[in-house]
């Protein structure tokens, strides 16, 4: 792998095979929380939008209109997150087929969003994205989502200190057009999202939408 790296993915990759590497991951998973059948956290904040910045983003804007696939990802300027971002482009025609919109969000600027927006793929860039991305610099849609990583709290003196970078985990957030979050998968920041499942619980839930039935084991559309 290439590219730059945030702090958790390097100092992951050192401990990658010893019982701290293990903790560390698990110490961040087990503490998130399940949103599943919740309304989703709302936000409205500014993002990156097909060559523009746009104010006051907001989720609200898509409701009773179409479901949203809302995935998180650590950083740009990341090989990882790159090509993340590339393969959900790749397949967007597919998610807009199913009257699914796909949101992209990290704790970067939306400054940041253009400017890598400006480079090309082949450099490390995302040209040519144009679904949002939206930014989370406060880090409270992150927070809201339970996606934030690293442990934070206050100290005696009223100041806050963490033991990691504050960034986003890889999560998606399958919501429908009432709101509410149909489906969740929060990944570690090495594993990187398979798109061909993510159109497949794009299609499940058009499925139960469309039919008022289930989906059991391993169902496909086709």
């Amino acid at each position: 792998m290439h590219g730059v790296f945030s702090h958790p993915q390097i100092y992951f990759f050192k401990v990658l095979q010893s019982e701290e590497a293990v903790n560390f991951a698990l110490q961040i998973l087990n503490n998130i929380a399940m949103l599943v059948g919740k309304t989703a956290p709302h936000f409205s904040t500014n993002a990156y939008v097909d060559g523009k910045i746009v104010r006051n983003f907001s989720l609200e804007s898509y409701k009773g209109k179409q479901n949203v696939l809302l995935i998180f990802y650590p950083k740009d300027f990341t090989s990882l997150c790159q090509s993340e971002l590339v393969a959900f482009q790749e397949q967007l025609s597919e998610f807009e087929a199913r009257n699914t919109a796909v949101i992209a969000c990290s704790t970067d600027t939306a400054d940041s969003h253009a400017a890598a927006a400006r480079v090309p793929q082949n450099q490390g860039g995302i040209e040519g994205v144009t679904f949002p991305i939206v930014s989370d610099a406060n880090k409270t849609i992150a927070t809201n989502y339970d996606v934030i990583s690293g442990d934070y709290e206050y100290s005696e003196e009223g100041l806050l200190t963490c033991d990691s970078e504050m960034t986003a985990l890889r999560g998606s957030f399958l919501i429908d057009k009432n709101g509410m979050v149909q489906h969740q998968l929060v990944n570690f920041f090495t594993l990187g999202r398979s798109v061909d499942e993510a159109l497949r619980m794009a299609d499940a839930l058009c499925h139960v939408q469309e039919s008022g039935q289930g989906c059991p084991a391993n169902w496909t559309k086709y």
